[in-house]
C-alpha cells in the first residue's frame, strides 16, 4: 500500500497513529454547527444560547461540551463597553409612584410595559430613541427616533406601541422621571388610552432594570461596534437590529432560550 500510495512506511504509520478517533470526529461535527448557531445569532451569542440554538435545530449537544469547544476554538459572544452616563431629573412636573416597585413579571401580554430613552452619536450628531418593552415576553412593541430630546420622541413610540398592541385600559407604564415621561402632554396622552403610570424610585436605577438591560444589549452588540455617519443611516441599522433580529430571532435567558416572537406564538397557543 505504501508503495502504491508514494509514502514511506514511517510517514504511514506515523498518520494511522494520530488518526482521529470517534469523539474527535463528532467533536468536529459538532462545531461546524457550532459556528452556524453562533453566525446566526451574530456573533453575539455564547454557550448557553449556542446549546439553545443547536437543540432548537434537534442537535444533540450537552452544554458543557459545547462551552468546551467555544473555548478551545476561540469562539466568544462579541460585546464591547463604553461609559455609562447618568441621567438627571430634576423639574418641577408631577412625578408616579413606584408601583411596579421591580416585580418585573407578567402572566399575560399588555399588563405591564417599561420604556426608557437613550443616545446615539452619529457624525451628525446625536439621535435620540424611546423604546417600550413589555414585561411578558421581553418584546420591543414601540420605539421611536428623533433628532430632539422632547416628549414626542417617547409618544410617537407609545402611539406605535398602541396601534400594534391595541391594549386595553388599565396597562402599567413604568418608566424614570424624565421631563419627557412627566410632561403634561405626555400625561395627557397616558390618560386618553387609560394607562396606569408608574415612576423609578428617586436615584434607583434598578427600578427599571429590563429597559436599561435592553439598552446594554443593543449598544454592547450592535452601536458601539459601528461609526454611523448619519442619522438616517443609525435608523436603519437599529430598525434592522429591533426587527428582525432582536424581536424574531434572539434568544432570550429569561424566556427559556426562546427570541420574544417565538415565546409570545407559544404562549398564544398554550
Amino acid at each position: 500500500m505504501c508503495r502504491v500510495l508514494g509514502v514511506s512506511r514511517s510517514g504511514y504509520y506515523l498518520w494511522e497513529k494520530h488518526k482521529k478517533s470517534e469523539g474527535q470526529i463528532e467533536n468536529d461535527r459538532l462545531l461546524v454547527h457550532i459556528r452556524d448557531a453562533y453566525a446566526r445569532g451574530r456573533g453575539t451569542y455564547g454557550s448557553p444560547r449556542v446549546t439553545a440554538e443547536l437543540r432548537a435545530k434537534g442537535i444533540p449537544c450537552g452544554k458543557n461540551r459545547v462551552a468546551r469547544l467555544m473555548k478551545s476554538h476561540w469562539i466568544k459572544a462579541k460585546t464591547k463597553r463604553r461609559f455609562k452616563a447618568t441621567k438627571k431629573s430634576k423639574h418641577d412636573f408631577l412625578v408616579a409612584d413606584n408601583l411596579l416597585n421591580q416585580r418585573f413579571s407578567a402572566d399575560v401580554a399588555n399588563q405591564v410595559w417599561v420604556s426608557d430613552i437613550t443616545y446615539i452619536w452619529t457624525r451628525e450628531g446625536w439621535v435620540y430613541l424611546a423604546a417600550i418593552l413589555d414585561v411578558f415576553n421581553r418584546k420591543i412593541i414601540g420605539w421611536s427616533m428623533d433628532d430632539r430630546l422632547s416628549h414626542e420622541v417617547i409618544a410617537n413610540a407609545l402611539r406605535k406601541a398602541i396601534r400594534q398592541r391595541k391594549p386595553k385600559a388599565g396597562v402599567l407604564f413604568h418608566s424614570d422621571r424624565g421631563t419627557q415621561y412627566t410632561s403634561y402632554a405626555f400625561r395627557d396622552l397616558m390618560e386618553q388610552h387609560g394607562f396606569i403610570q408608574s415612576m423609578n424610585s428617586s436615584g434607583n436605577c434598578y427600578d427599571n432594570a429590563l429597559m436599561e438591560s435592553f439598552f446594554h444589549t443593543l449598544k454592547t452588540e450592535l452601536i458601539y461596534f459601528e461609526k454611523y455617519q448619519t442619522r438616517r443611516e443609525a435608523r436603519g441599522s437599529i430598525f434592522e437590529y429591533i426587527e428582525v433580529f432582536y424581536n424574531c430571532v434572539r434568544r432570550h435567558s429569561a424566556l427559556n432560550y426562546c427570541s420574544p416572537a417565538e415565546f409570545e406564538r407559544k404562549a398564544c397557543v398554550t
